[in-house]
């Protein structure tokens, strides 16, 4: 059996088991706690802007390390970087739970971090190696169970948890599940994935960290300091700056940290560029409902959670079927499918007012979720599928390190619209209202203080409305090329000229010398 050759006839369950609960409590952890960021403000008396980090650092972290894993995965067996990631994660969660300051948290946190961020990339990258391409499809449909239901059932879970107990909690129901998963690992998992010998790089590693860690905390940053400010568009310059030179130095290396010659295969390209439109798109209905329902209707916090509730489930349902789907049909019509779905819903969020009921919305916000859970793994794995084995750590990584960045600037560019409209159109409502009113009209102080909030939320659903309209053509991108995307039935293994003796893994086509 050759290296290119899936490892196992029979997947190790037990293993991706194992992964999959990992992962799923890593990624849940990371939205869990934006429901409670006002609370723990209360507790340590500390102001909004320093709260922020406990959710803007813990993005940084895996922003920062997510693309450090092809590096990882490549060097240490799956047992050895399991358990270390498991244990940082672990202990963080501890450490989270009993913190008596604000800046032990925020370490805490970041511990959080350091072991979460490589998980994703860990799991998909034993899926990969586990399964042969023709069931490919259904084992990476399991695995959308982590990437959709997880933060989406986060704002949920914890807008109940806070409602009724501590915030610190958040972190006491994952505690259990985090020390059982690291307990099984030390005495029952087992390697899986090939290692090879290479050396970090370690002027990649620090470009790497200024540049995506850079770009992810500028355009974080955009929606609440404005895109004028410099420390917003000079943290980006940076971040453009080192990441131009860490693509360069990569591109020279012979085993770069990240590799970037994985875009010269069309599916997979294709596959990066449909994700990071379609990841943009989705923060759209993650940001923009939630501000809608409670500032707008005046819902709880805990009523916008529900309403994503079940969109969440939708997806956790959907997304194995959806893998299977694909094995037997490919990913065009699911995608054109899925996509059509989302953007016709989207375009009915652009629609907004101020009657619409509750359960329209939780319907409609549903159908949303069911058409993109028709359309994410299905283009991922058609693009991994396109990649020789040894390019698996690198395009797993790239993909979790594009949807971090793409969730960044998708979040900064939709909030600066709606903001952006939001004032154009107040300026123009309350010029209507002063030309309505009779020179020399006086109004109560009562009365003016309700006309500034009506102009103000009529002018906010209007930002959020056009908000929602930019996203549709942004989705209705994605449906474009979705037309262009053809099924990839054989991996790179049929590309190989011949067998490279360094690392016993083939040449691609990208790198194969001319006979």
């Amino acid at each position: 059996m050759t290296d290119m050759q899936v490892n196992h006839k029979n997947p190790p369950y037990g293993i991706i088991i194992v992964l999959f609960i990992g992962a799923f409590v890593a990624i849940l952890n990371e939205t869990l706690l934006n429901v409670a960021l006002p609370s723990i403000m209360n507790e340590f008396d500390v102001k909004a802007t320093s709260v922020q980090w406990l959710s803007t650092g813990y993005m940084l972290i895996n922003g920062i390390l997510i693309p450090a894993s092809a590096f990882f995965i490549q060097r240490f067996s799956n047992r050895s970087l399991f358990i270390t990631a498991m244990g940082l994660f672990t202990a963080g969660t501890i450490v989270a739970s009993l913190s008596p300051t604000f800046n032990i948290l925020l370490i805490a946190r970041m511990i959080q971090a350091s072991g979460s961020a490589v998980m994703m990339p860990l799991l998909m990258n034993v899926m990969l190696v586990s399964f042969p391409i023709e069931k490919r499809g259904a084992a990476m449909g399991t695995f959308g169970l982590v990437i959709f239901v997880a933060p989406a059932l986060g704002p949920t879970l914890s807008g109940w948890i806070v409602e009724h107990y501590s915030w610190r909690a958040l972190f006491d129901i994952i505690i259990p599940f985090a020390v059982l998963t690291l307990l099984y690992a030390i005495f029952k998992l087992k390697n899986l994935t090939p290692q090879r010998d290479i050396k970090l790089d370690v002027l990649s590693i620090i470009l790497s960290s200024i540049g995506f860690g850079g770009l992810l905390y500028g355009f974080s940053s955009a929606g609440d300091k404005g895109w004028d400010s410099p420390f917003v568009y000079g943290t980006i310059l940076i971040g453009a700056i080192s990441l131009l030179s860490m693509i360069l130095r990569q591109l020279r290396m012979h085993d770069p940290m990240l590799e970037f010659r994985i875009f010269k295969y069309p599916m997979y390209a294709l596959a990066s560029t449909i994700s990071i439109v379609l990841s943009i798109a989705l923060f759209s209905g993650m940001i923009l409902v939630p501000i809608y329902l409670q500032t707008i209707r005046g819902f709880s916090p805990m009523d916008a959670g529900l309403l994503m509730l079940p969109g969440a489930v939708i997806m956790g349902i959907m997304s194995p079927v959806t893998g299977r789907l694909f094995d037997k049909y490919g990913p065009k019509t699911l995608a054109l499918l899925g996509l059509s779905i989302t953007v016709i819903t989207t375009f009915y969020f652009s629609k907004l007012d101020m009657e619409i009921a509750y359960s329209q919305l939780v319907l409609l916000f549903t159908l949303r979720s069911f058409g993109m859970s028709m359309v994410m793994m299905p283009i991922m794995t058609n693009g991994l599928n396109q990649l020789p084995q040894k390019y698996y750590p690198h395009g797993t990584a790239m993909n979790n390190t594009l949807q971090q960045i793409s969730g960044a600037i998708g979040s900064a560019l939709l909030i600066t619209v709606m903001n952006s409209r939001t004032e154009s159109k107040a300026a123009d409502l309350a010029t209507q209202a002063m030309a309505k009113m009779d020179e020399g009209t006086t109004i109560s102080a009562q009365a003016a203080a309700e006309m500034e909030q009506q102009i103000l939320h009529e002018a906010m659903l209007n930002g959020i409305n056009f908000s929602f309209f930019i996203s549709t053509i942004i989705v209705a991108l994605a449906l474009f090329l979705t037309f262009f995307i053809r099924r990839v039935t054989s991996p790179g293994a049929d590309f190989t000229k011949k067998a490279d003796p360094k690392d016993k893994l083939p040449i691609d086509p990208v790198e194969a010398p001319a006979h």
